[in-house]
């Protein structure tokens, strides 16, 4: 999907209070950061924002922090938290392949992908971020029991997912094909944006949760 650039976009983040800026310079330091010793939950490719900002409403008591390359897109959640101001709730323009050099061992209690890029071509395939070399960095940051969760309509992708996750010895401990119509994982499920739009196509949704192994 082309993604539309918008004049001013990088100009605004860098100077949006929302955005934290030199981001390596927090590692470590998150709890500092926000004022308190609430979990920190993080999204990467947070897109617009629906997503995550629903779930820092809805849980109060977490911190958030939503990871976006694409400055035209992360625009678009600082309109709208420019307008809720919530408190439990920090934006990162940056890369996701560094973000072991932002987090620090443990530091992170849930770890959201929702609907990534798929990146189809198998040269590509470490760029996935559902790939081995993705989640050898996500074992660096990751607390005991934490949490990753994948969602996605691409069912290539999550047999990808699948298959990584079990040559990594990560433990799965859910899985659909179907997410809206699971009885169990669709209770208090939070649509993104692209979610909502393939399910209105009539696509089926995907969803895993995983642990790193001896977590």
């Amino acid at each position: 999907m082309r993604l539309r650039n918008i004049a001013g976009a990088r100009e605004v983040i860098a100077e949006s209070p929302f955005v934290v800026h030199e981001e390596e310079t927090q590692r470590g330091k998150w709890k500092q950061l926000f004022g308190n010793d609430a979990p920190l939950y993080v999204e990467i490719g947070m897109g617009k924002g629906q997503f995550l900002m629903e779930q820092a409403r809805r849980n109060p008591h977490i911190n958030f922090v939503g990871i976006e390359k694409y400055s035209s897109v992360l625009l678009r959640a600082l309109q709208k938290q420019e307008e809720e101001l919530l408190p439990n709730i920090k934006f990162i323009r940056m890369d996701a392949e560094r973000i072991a050099e932002v987090f620090a061992p443990g530091e992170v209690q849930h770890l959201f992908l929702n609907f990534s890029d798929p990146w189809p071509k198998e040269r590509n395939a470490k760029r996935r971020l559902m790939s081995h070399q993705f989640l050898g960095r996500y074992e660096h940051i990751l607390a005991d029991s934490a949490l990753v969760e994948f969602k996605t309509d691409n069912r290539s992708l999550f047999s990808f997912a699948l298959e990584e996750l079990a040559a990594m010895k990560w433990e799965v401990s859910a899985v659909t094909y179907d997410l809206h119509h699971d009885p169990q994982l669709s209770q208090n499920n939070v649509m993104t944006e692209y979610e909502e739009r393939f399910s209105m196509r009539g696509n089926t949704i995907c969803m895993l949760r995983a642990c790193p192994p001896g977590v």
